[in-house]
């Protein structure tokens, strides 16, 4: 018996979900005359939050990374060949 309450309730909260859907769609165009009578913006622009700060800090730290290491490369290279050409110079 609990099983037909517990399948009941089950149906009755989906049945609720899409009524408060059905309604929230139904009343959006009323929604959207009231805001623009009251002057308030239908969809708000979102603020940049906290995410989007850490991105930015991400990529910065990203392109400072990126730079780091070719510099880092670059030197590395430029060592590898003034020591081949020292060895060479040496070994005539």
């Amino acid at each position: 018996m609990n099983k037909h309450f517990d399948d009941s309730r089950y149906y009755l909260s989906r049945a609720a979900e899409h009524a408060r859907l059905g309604l929230t769609e139904s009343l959006e165009p009323l929604a959207d005359r009231v805001r623009t009578y009251l002057g308030r913006d239908s969809d708000p622009e979102p603020e940049s939050g906290r995410f989007d700060g850490v991105r930015e800090d991400v990529t910065a730290l990203e392109a400072r990374a990126t730079a780091r290491a070719r510099r880092a490369l670059g030197s590395v290279r430029d060592r590898v060949t003034a020591r081949r050409l020292l060895e060479a110079t040496v070994d005539r």
